[in-house]
């Protein structure tokens, strides 16, 4: 029985221009009333996707929110960490090379803010992500000796494209890599993905896999698809994303969530 739904955000429940739509808006309130828990899954940190928790009305002590691709599991009113789960400084060093060799820029985020790495190209995140997180930029021996919850590259498409070619075997190794947009691609520890903060939000509840539908479109999606009892990609997704899921829906920019919801509830 499904009891939770879990949801990316760009490119699968906001539109293509970043707003929750009013049928996505009425479908995710319905199945709340009705008890079934509704968790935005991202990469961003939760004062950058406020203004969707609060059109939802995810606001009670019991709702959750998965960020950061799966590092921290925050209650939504009081910020309370349920989980989390970061990458040690020591780890980064090989991808910071990786950076000045290649003259890419590079972002790498706590649980509270953002580190512009200051010896390398400039970066564009803080512009992109356009979020209430505070950026303090530093070289990468500067910045505090703890755990991090990833590290992204901010730049073109295309300059992206290259990267991922790039990317050696031992980084493999090292890092889980994902592109979550067209221009940023994130670096996280080799395990983690949006499927590991929920494990642990499901095990708060008493729940596992069995009880989850996920939505998603893209590759930091793949882990939540694959391991939820009813996986559902949408139709902007690249073809490798479908093929993971156990359903497909209409687009982001055609309600795609609540053509599926309405339909299964």
């Amino acid at each position: 029985m499904i009891k939770m739904v879990a949801l990316d955000l760009d490119g699968t429940l906001l539109t293509s221009d970043k707003k929750i739509s009013p049928k996505n808006e009425a479908s995710l309130k319905k199945i709340t009333e009705e008890g079934i828990k509704v968790v935005l899954c991202t990469g961003r940190p939760i004062n950058a996707i406020w203004k969707y928790i609060e059109q939802l009305g995810l606001t009670d002590s019991e709702d959750y929110t998965i960020t950061f691709n799966g590092a921290l599991v925050i209650q939504n009113p009081d910020r309370i960490p349920l989980a989390k789960k970061g990458i040690q400084k020591d780890q980064l060093g090989l991808l910071h090379d990786f950076c000045v060799n290649g003259g890419y820029p590079l972002d790498i985020l706590d649980f509270e803010q953002v580190y512009p790495i200051t010896d390398l190209t400039p970066s564009v995140y803080q512009k992109m992500l356009n979020a209430n997180i505070e950026f303090t930029p530093q070289s990468f021996d500067q910045i505090p000796d703890q755990a991090y919850t990833k590290a992204v590259m901010a730049t073109d498409a295309d300059i992206l494209d290259r990267v991922v070619t790039e990317i050696t075997p031992v980084m493999d190794q090292q890092y889980h890599v994902v592109r979550s947009q067209p221009k940023i691609l994130e670096f996280l520890d080799h395990d983690m993905d949006k499927s590991v903060g929920l494990k642990s939000l499901l095990s708060h509840y008493g729940w596992d896999f069995s009880n989850l539908m996920a939505f998603g479109d893209a590759e930091n999606d793949a882990g939540m698809l694959q391991n939820a009892k009813v996986g559902v990609v949408m139709a902007n997704g690249k073809p490798e994303i479908k093929r993971l899921g156990t359903d497909v829906t209409l687009s982001n920019d055609d309600d795609g969530v609540a053509a599926f919801i309405d339909n299964y509830f």
